[in-house]
């Protein structure tokens, strides 16, 4: 498999979180410890939980963290829908 550096889905995630933090770097000053830290945390969670299960020993391990990987996903998926209500908006 060679590391986590090779797989393409890790490449996207940190493509992802870069996008993420230009993003919300534009989100009003008081949400600075809100949904943006939020945010940020479960898009760096993503390729993190990849790499870490790409360093595990066995595939067992690397399919739990990939799973783990998606829940960050799901959580980001979801505070993204939550910035974007009406009286949020600032998504």
């Amino acid at each position: 498999m060679g590391t986590h550096k090779d797989l393409d889905v890790w490449k996207s995630s940190v493509e992802l979180v870069t996008t993420v933090y230009l993003v919300t770097s534009e989100f009003p000053k008081e949400e600075i410890f809100g949904l943006t830290n939020q945010i940020r945390r479960a898009s760096v969670s993503i390729p993190s939980n990849i790499a870490e299960g790409a360093a595990r020993n066995s595939d067992r391990e690397f399919i739990r963290f990939l799973y783990i990987s998606l829940g960050s996903n799901q959580e980001l998926d979801t505070q993204i829908f939550d910035c974007k209500k009406p009286k949020l908006s600032f998504c």
